[in-house]
């Protein structure tokens, strides 16, 4: 069975781990899912860890570090991937760290973003990749 290649957002690792039981719920659906394949990068891992573990929620820790090994692929930090996100921020209105994982996800030939950003952010307007939402 061919897996879609999927970029899950830092906001959908979040609201798994420690998320209200809905979005919790539905988060973890998607990690789950079998026919996917998992896209990260070091902007997600810097993003979701390093609180993480000095606040030292270490089932938290443990849930993203499981997350990250398991990942097909992880996009490494880097300056053309830096100018690629502020080409897409430019072109979408999108926040830093946005434009980032939408660079890494496209870096990564990724079918797919996932994110627990509500539909009406600006993520949804960037264009050649599909963006899905656990909000509905």
């Amino acid at each position: 069975m061919k897996r879609v290649k999927t970029f899950i957002d830092a906001g959908l690792l979040i609201a798994a781990a420690r998320g209200n039981q809905d979005i919790s719920d539905r988060a973890l659906e998607v990690l789950d899912d079998p026919a996917r394949s998992y896209v990260s990068s070091d902007f997600v891992r810097l993003e979701v860890l390093p609180k993480a573990v000095f606040h030292r929620h270490d089932p938290e820790v443990h849930f993203y570090r499981a997350f990250f090994a398991r990942a097909k692929q992880t996009v490494k930090a880097s300056s053309s991937l830096v100018a690629q996100a502020q080409s897409e921020a430019e072109q979408a209105g999108l926040s830093a760290i946005d434009a980032l994982h939408v660079a890494a996800a496209k870096r990564a030939k990724c079918h797919e973003l996932i994110t627990a950003e509500k539909p009406d952010k600006p993520l949804f307007r960037v264009v050649g990749l599909n963006i899905k939402s656990i909000r509905s």
